[in-house]
Order: structure tokens, then sequence, then C-alpha cells
């Protein structure tokens, strides 16, 4: 059986560029500030408004997430953070879940609002990522799991996992019941190599705006990364 051909995640910082993002064809627009770390929250009224904005735009629209922000992994803390987004009315809450020997007791606390909202649990490449909390995310209700970086400045994704790992955590992911992302600082030249890894979405920032990804996003540099995911997704069906 052939793998998936992989969505577009475009991570965005402002209402503008949702609509750019929409307009633009990304599958998932993503509400994430850059420059407050690797998940940075938006605040709860500008994710109001983007509740808003993204009711507006109809059936057809794209999926909607938002990260939680770079939260310590003690339990109390990391679900008051998703709930604060879950409030807003955001349907994917994405959660960072960093290395840390409190990780489980973190997915046992998240349990409860994962049977209301759909969360994604967020590992990271560049912190040994344990794929075998794919099976407690799955027990625990999670909808999803991305594997991502903490460390923007350490290069993308596939300087630290290869294809061919990242194929087997969107395998075992997926037996778990998990759709599955890969990211961080992703660009154009890796989506050739990771669009068979088996992910339903690849995601950006940085490869969408100029000057990086705190910098101005550009509507071009989207339709490059659409073009280039279309053209991988055709190879794949060849």
């Amino acid at each position: 059986m052939s793998a998936p051909s992989p969505g577009l995640l475009a991570s965005v910082a402002d209402l503008h560029e949702m609509e750019l993002a929409r307009q633009g064809g990304a599958d998932i627009v993503d509400l994430k500030q850059p420059a407050y770390g690797a998940l940075g929250a938006w605040s709860s009224p500008a994710l109001t408004a983007a509740v808003m904005l993204w009711d507006s735009w109809g059936p057809a629209r794209p999926a909607l997430s938002a990260t939680v922000g770079d939260q310590p992994m003690v339990p109390a803390l990391l679900l008051s953070a998703a709930e604060r987004i879950a409030t807003t009315g955001v349907p994917l809450v994405k959660v960072g879940l960093f290395a840390s020997e409190h990780v489980g007791a973190c997915i046992e606390a998240l349990a409860p609002l994962a049977t209301r909202r759909r969360l994604i649990a967020v590992l990271f490449a560049d912190q040994n990522p344990d794929f075998g909390l794919l099976a407690p995310l799955g027990a625990a209700g999670f909808a999803g799991a991305m594997i991502d970086t903490a460390d923007k400045a350490g290069g993308p994704l596939t300087r630290h996992l290869d294809p061919l790992t990242l194929s087997q955590f969107t395998a075992e992911a997926r037996r778990h019941g998990l759709m599955t992302g890969l990211a961080g600082s992703l660009t154009l030249d890796d989506i050739g190599p990771l669009a068979g890894a088996g992910a339903d979405y690849l995601g950006f920032r940085g490869a969408l705006c100029e000057g990086g990804r705190t910098g101005r996003f550009d509507p071009a540099r989207l339709a490059a990364v659409r073009e280039r995911l279309t053209t991988a997704a055709g190879s794949l069906r060849g």
C-alpha cells in the first residue's frame, strides 16, 4: 500500500496571515507565535477572534489548530494551558511533550480533556523522542501526534531523524489511531524525502516567510510549498 499524500499545515502569527494561508490552500491553519518559542501561544482574545474568522469561512474551510505554548512538564500547568486554548473553541489543540521524566503523568492529566477536544501531542526530534509514548497517547484519547524540533537554530527535522525513522513513527502512530504530522524548520527540499513517510501533514513556518520564521508571511513562498507538495503527491500516486 502506498503512503498517503501529506497535506499542508501552515503556521500563522495573526489574522491576516490566517487569510493568506486559507487563500493559499493550506489544509490546516495553525495558530502559533513563533517569536515566543517552538510552540508559542496566541492570547485568548486573539484565539477567540481567530475562531470567529474561521467560522465565517464556511464548510469548505481548512482545519484549525493552535499551540499551547512551551510549557514545563508539570501536569497541572500543562492541563491549565491546554484548557485555556480549548476554551476558545479551537478544534485542534497542540501540546508539546518536552523531554522529561514526568511526560507520562502529563499524558494522564490531559486524558479527560482529550475526551472533549482533539489534542495533538508534539514530540521533538532534537530531544531523543520516545515513540513508546504513542501507545499511551492513543489510550488517553489523543487525536494525533507530531514530530517537530524544539531548537529552531539546530536545523530542519531531517538533520535529526531520517525518513525511515519518521516512517516508523507515522506507522506506529497510525497503529494507535493517531493522525500524524512532521514539522521542524522544513524547507522545499525536505518535501520530496518526507512525502513518502506516511504523515497526514507536513508543517511549515520559516519556509513560508521572508526573513525566517518570525519574518513576513509570503503568499509566493506558500504557493511554492503547495506546488512542491502537489508534485510529490503525484509521484507517490505514480
